[in-house]
């Protein structure tokens, strides 16, 4: 069978549209973008500066506010450095979510190495912001919080609006990664009101290795990348020119066709999540039921270890996401070799029984077919991974001594 792709979420392939924009740049528009004064250095410059106002465009920006970098890695690193560091003289206290992506949350130590202060502010259960809780760990010195836009594990989409309005009282620097949302859901960093916004262009049908930073205008940055004088000072280094075309024509498509993308996810996510919830016993969503990213289900199973339903369901020509991730990837392991998410354990969810935990991340191309399939072959895969589960037998046990 056809392999199903529903791990959107961990990347999206290249729309062929996409490709066709970016294939001249590498052979026939080769030049380097900072010649411009050379026919060979003018063609790309310009491609570049069409692909920043298409980039803009999309988020609600202006071309000026617009930096290319090389992932959203980067372009979370050159937030949280970049901002922290030219603003220090007002403060050294920073503030991350609970539920940040490793991006940021592993900056933490550095910055401290630096002499800034970090915290972190709590979320609920569905993994939303609490703004008590922000309320309560703001300072006077606080120089700069960090808030993604939307979770790309548990689906959440977080109040980014009312946090920018809070911050903005108090004058205090706000960026918010926006990985899963810009291109996903209608992004307008106006209207949200954020300071700087991390944009990823793989994440919506662009090439990978290419990603931006929006700054308003009139923010402090330092770089952190010393060199030429390429992307307004910010970032030395020569543009990835045919990633940047690719990135900008990505954008350009989310833009025209964004309602129909997220009408036609939102349909094939309600079915993915009413069929599961009538089919599976002891499963548990994650994130918001609402408020979430369109196409996306995310869960965990009780009895069921998550990168053993994984691997079934990779074997059944289905690719999707595992919460979990094997001790060598992670910091610590629990007594089971393996370590839930920081994203899960801040939801509420306990450990040593979330290891059931799976997203599914739908995309533009998905159909109802690929849905209905996984519907099938679901309650077969759980119920083989729960007879080989001593907790489930010895649940099992519990459960007939007690009737």
């Amino acid at each position: 069978m056809k392999r199903i792709y529903f791990d959107h979420s961990s990347t999206t392939p290249v729309d062929n549209r996409v490709l066709d924009a970016m294939l001249p740049y590498f052979v026939e528009h080769f030049g380097n973008p900072s010649s411009i004064l050379i026919e060979e250095g003018g063609r790309p410059h310009k491609a570049v500066e069409e692909a920043r106002e298409k980039i803009a465009r999309l988020i609600g920006a202006q071309m000026n506010e617009i930096i290319f970098t090389s992932s959203a890695t980067e372009s979370n690193n050159m937030a949280i450095k970049g901002l922290a560091l030219a603003n220090k003289d007002k403060g050294k206290h920073i503030l991350f979510s609970d539920i940040e992506h490793f991006s940021i949350m592993n900056q933490a130590d550095f910055m401290r190495n630096l002499g800034f202060e970090i915290d972190f502010i709590q979320v609920d259960n569905y993994g939303v912001v609490d703004m008590d809780d922000l309320a309560k760990k703001v300072r006077d010195d606080t120089v700069l919080v960090s808030v993604m836009h939307a979770n790309l594990e548990i689906g959440t989409i977080e109040p980014i609006k009312e946090i920018a309005s809070f911050l903005k009282e108090r004058e205090i620097v706000f960026h918010s990664d926006g990985t899963g949302s810009c291109g996903r859901i209608p992004v307008d960093v106006k209207d949200l009101g954020v300071d700087s916004m991390t944009i990823s262009s793989h994440q919506f049908y662009g090439p990978k290795g290419v990603a931006a930073l929006y700054l308003k205008n009139g923010m402090r940055l330092s770089s952190i990348m010393h060199g030429g004088f390429q992307e307004m000072g910010y970032r030395a280094g020569t543009e990835n020119v045919p990633g940047i075309v690719g990135f900008g024509e990505a954008a350009r498509f989310a833009m025209e066709e964004l309602d129909e993308r997220v009408h036609r996810l939102v349909t094939l996510g309600k079915k993915l999540w009413n069929g599961m919830e009538s089919t599976i016993d002891f499963l548990h969503f994650t994130g918001h039921p609402k408020k979430r990213l369109p196409g996306h289900v995310s869960f965990w199973i009780e009895f069921v270890e998550g990168e053993s339903l994984l691997l079934w369901l990779n074997l059944n020509s289905i690719a999707c996401a595992s919460g979990s991730a094997c001790a060598s990837n992670m910091m610590a392991a629990d007594e089971t070799g393996l370590k839930a998410s920081h994203v899960l354990t801040a939801v509420g969810v306990p450990p040593e029984i979330c290891h059931g935990s799976i997203t599914f991340s739908l995309g533009k191309d998905n159909t109802p077919e690929e849905v209905e399939h996984v519907l099938y072959v679901m309650p077969g895969i759980v119920k083989r991974l729960r007879d080989m589960s001593p907790l489930y037998a010895s649940f099992r046990q519990q459960e007939g001594k007690r009737k």
